[in-house]
């Protein structure tokens, strides 16, 4: 992009939550961040924590743009991928900014996709008790779902993001150009994170949607743009009204309990959480449907989308034995759950989600046909 960039010109939104409000960007390239420098903050010194997929790509871009800003920018390069969304890695980046005499005025970059972005959150908000930080996501399933909205979090071995903290960061850039490097198979998992906003809160999103979906697929910019920039509009309304999720914000979660029951069950990284999310958006909706909330079709339509998303509409059987009884074992660590009773989003007719429980046979039963 063109140096003398008009950063009034760049499409941005606001996520409104007062003194810890902030905007997000949505630019292709990084030379936004001269112009943000009123927005990103000043410190000694910046870390980009990164993965040694995304280093080789974007870090040396990133570097050069905020090296004006701080005396000092390092990189901490972690291994990719969701199993090292832990205690260790968590720890690597608290002994790397230890030993290299971070203080409170440091600035943590995260720039990767989902995994890193919410490690990255964590250890700024423990981190001499809180630190800023700024999300730099370069997947789609980051740029329009976990880098919004300040959930951060590592996974524990029984259930994923199960410790963590609200800690919302001071500004996010969307870079679209990074996408074109997304593998395939990544592309359609951050898709399934752009489909639950049609079902929960926008019907006329799911129908440009199928009528874009093509388009997404191929990787075409402008329908990335829109995509992302409509969900993360959805996405911002949601948190500005329920920043902890104590009630609303917790329909952004359609899918999302079967989906971490999939990847806690076939092991972290087996399944994408995008794949988990869309197998289980397809249950959620079935399990809907048979409380008579939303018809056949409506599934069939979900169903269809995500299949031309090139997802799974499927769960995997996690247990040839007892498979309906271990997704239950897994659901009941959800963190929706209260007393071990599991909570479910549901659709409540076409673009209304609600949370509420359901009886377990009728889970099971939903298990068994949606599983294979």
């Amino acid at each position: 992009m063109a140096p003398d960039l008009n950063i009034n010109s760049i499409p941005c939104i606001s996520v409104g939550l007062k003194d810890r409000g902030y905007p997000i960007y949505i630019t292709q390239g990084f030379s936004i961040f001269e112009g943000l420098f009123g927005v990103v903050p000043f410190g000694g010194s910046a870390v980009v924590v990164t993965n040694s997929k995304i280093s080789p790509l974007y870090a040396a871009a990133l570097r050069d743009e905020i090296s004006s800003r701080y005396s000092a920018v390092f990189d901490i390069v972690l291994p990719d991928g969701e199993s090292y969304k832990n205690w260790e890695s968590l720890n690597e980046v608290f002994d790397f900014l230890i030993q290299n005499h971070c203080d409170r005025s440091t600035v943590l970059y995260a720039l990767g996709g989902g995994v890193i972005g919410d490690l990255t959150g964590f250890a700024a908000s423990a981190y001499m008790r809180g630190i800023a930080f700024v999300q730099v996501p370069t997947t789609l399933l980051a740029q329009v779902d976990s880098s919004v909205g300040g959930k951060t979090a590592i996974n524990h071995p029984k259930g994923k993001n199960m410790i963590g903290a609200f800690y919302q960061p001071k500004v996010v850039v969307c870079n679209v150009d990074a996408l074109k490097t997304l593998p395939e198979r990544e592309l359609s998992a951050g898709l399934a994170e752009v489909i639950k906003y049609g079902p929960i809160f926008d019907m006329n999103f799911m129908s440009w949607l199928e009528g874009s979906i093509d388009l997404l697929v191929k990787k075409d910019s402008a329908s990335l743009a829109y995509a992302i920039q409509r969900s993360c509009e959805i996405k911002a309304h949601v948190v500005e009204q329920d920043e902890k999720e104590s009630g609303l914000r917790a329909i952004l979660n359609f899918g999302h309990t079967f989906g971490h029951a999939i990847e806690a069950g076939m092991g972290y990284g087996t399944w994408l959480h995008g794949e988990g999310v869309a197998a289980g958006m397809v249950m959620a909706a079935e399990l809907s449907a048979r409380l008579g909330m939303v018809d056949a079709n409506f599934v069939q339509r979900l169903k269809a989308l995500i299949q031309r998303a090139g997802l799974p509409v499927q769960g995997p059987v996690l247990d040839a034995a007892r498979n309906a009884e271990r997704y239950l074992e897994l659901m009941r660590l959800d963190k929706k759950s209260e007393g071990g009773e599991i909570r479910f989003i549901l659709i409540d007719g076409p673009g209304k989600a609600v949370l509420r429980s359901v009886p377990d046979e009728l889970v099971k039963e939903v298990i068994n046909d949606c599983c294979a």
